[in-house]
């Protein structure tokens, strides 16, 4: 039976959950796949204790000497960032090495010049864990779903946001509260702001699009809205009116162009995405012959990702075992196949919104604001009034028909200078397939 060797860069979280995957369960990853995974070699900088214990000579601290060593296989990069980590996959590439990474930052950002090298050199380039941690999602549109044109994918793609959100929601705590609670549990960095800001969504979207699409992979035009606007209030008045918010990822074909975008948004109580709290991550993806399908798990986490990474390494042992190499498309269609498909700016989307206005307790105020919504073909659909009076101010919430995000934000922007209005007005967008309209 061949001995598969194994080389990891990082021994963090990510890399030691591989390690701990490959020693205990050695025997049933050997059943299953035919052939032997052996780590060779892991290397960090720092040296402190894992928990595991190491054969001698396994870890290193030199990570060129891995990707530079002639018999390993298999690279397995979990240092993350797009500095050292990418030049390493690229002398990975170059040494003839197939390459593991969960590296959606460096992937979004820098990803069509490592897969070009990567078809290039007829090498297999690996990347199940950037996007939704265990859950197969990759696995699902490369492989599963070869067969639909992918109508819309929608998905909860951060723990960290779903975690905060979740506890103002099921709490009624802050949002600086629940932020707090997040980094205390480990859900969240020291540093948030990639993760409230929806920067590591948008990143993990910008993959998804590429390969549901057969586009270039395209970060730069997402348009991405972070989560640390949401309050209790807007959370509270959501749950009325049947709703709840999560910051979601969209993908969704529109013939010519897609969409891709990254915001807070309401959804229905009934749609299962609604019901995925704490730290887990879902998506929906929907083909023209599936119809919707749901992936559901963890989306980071030391087990969890390594799981997802132990799994590209069996995928790319396979090919190693029957010599054959890239039997999938590293993005899901053939190279010559991919083309530039423009993403939709936001401004020319139409959804229904949600407005929060803070106003003056006067007459006329509700005409004064509809008024405007009006001269710019927003339709209400629904209004409701309430609350206490708080430093003479009370809120407008208001709920739309169908309309399109520049006359919304035209809108919005006349209303805010009013004179009845005491703040800036607040708007969440509404994502309800369902819906009549």
């Amino acid at each position: 039976m061949r001995d598969i060797q194994i080389g990891i860069l990082g021994c963090g979280v990510v890399g030691t959950g591989v390690a701990k995957l490959l020693f205990q369960n050695k025997d049933l990853i050997r059943a299953r796949l035919g052939a032997v995974l052996n780590l060779k070699h892991i290397a960090d900088i720092d040296t402190r204790d894992r928990g595991i214990a190491f054969e001698p000579g396994v870890f290193v601290t030199d990570a060129w000497q891995v990707v530079n060593d002639p018999e390993i296989d298999i690279i397995v990069e979990t240092i993350g960032g797009q500095g050292i980590a990418k030049e390493l996959i690229l002398k990975a590439i170059e040494n003839g090495k197939g390459v593991v990474t969960a590296n959606k930052a460096l992937l979004a950002m820098q990803g069509n010049t490592l897969f070009k090298l990567a078809n290039e050199k007829g090498i297999d380039l690996a990347y199940e864990a950037s996007v939704g941690g265990c859950m197969p999602i990759i696995k699902a549109i490369r492989e599963s779903l070869i067969g639909n044109h992918i109508n819309a994918m929608v998905g909860i793609l951060n723990g960290t946001c779903n975690y905060i959100l979740s506890k103002i929601t099921d709490d009624g705590i802050s949002f600086e509260s629940a932020l707090a609670e997040a980094q205390k549990k480990g859900y969240a960095e020291a540093d948030p702001t990639l993760d409230i800001e929806g920067l590591d969504t948008a990143h993990k979207l910008a993959i998804l699009t590429a390969i549901a699409y057969g586009t270039d992979i395209n970060f730069k035009d997402i348009f991405v809205e972070g989560i640390t606007k949401i309050t209790a209030q807007d959370i509270e008045f959501a749950k009325e009116f049947g709703y709840r918010i999560k910051l979601l990822a969209i993908g969704k074909d529109r013939g010519n162009a897609v969409e891709a975008r990254v915001h807070p948004a309401m959804i229905p109580t009934g749609n299962l995405l609604s019901n995925v709290n704490a730290n887990l991550n879902a998506v929906t993806v929907t083909g023209d012959a599936v119809g919707d399908i749901l992936l559901y798990g963890y989306g980071a986490g030391m087990m969890p990702t390594g799981s997802a990474i132990v799994s590209d390494i069996a995928d790319l042992a396979r090919n190693i075992l029957y010599g054959s190499v890239r039997r999938v498309p590293l993005l899901s269609y053939q190279p010559d196949q991919i083309r530039k498909v423009p993403i939709m700016p936001i401004d020319e989307i139409s959804m229904h919104y949600y407005f929060r206005f803070a106003v003056l307790d006067r007459p006329g105020v509700l005409s004064k604001i509809s008024g405007v919504l009006g001269n710019y073909g927003i339709s209400i659909k629904s209004v409701h009034q309430k609350g206490r009076k708080t430093q003479g101010a009370v809120p407008i919430v208001m709920l739309t028909h169908i309309a399109k995000e520049a006359n919304v934000k035209k809108a919005l922007a006349e209303i805010s200078r009013l004179d009845v209005v005491s703040d800036k007005p607040i708007l969440i967008r509404i994502e309800d397939k369902d819906d009549e309209e």
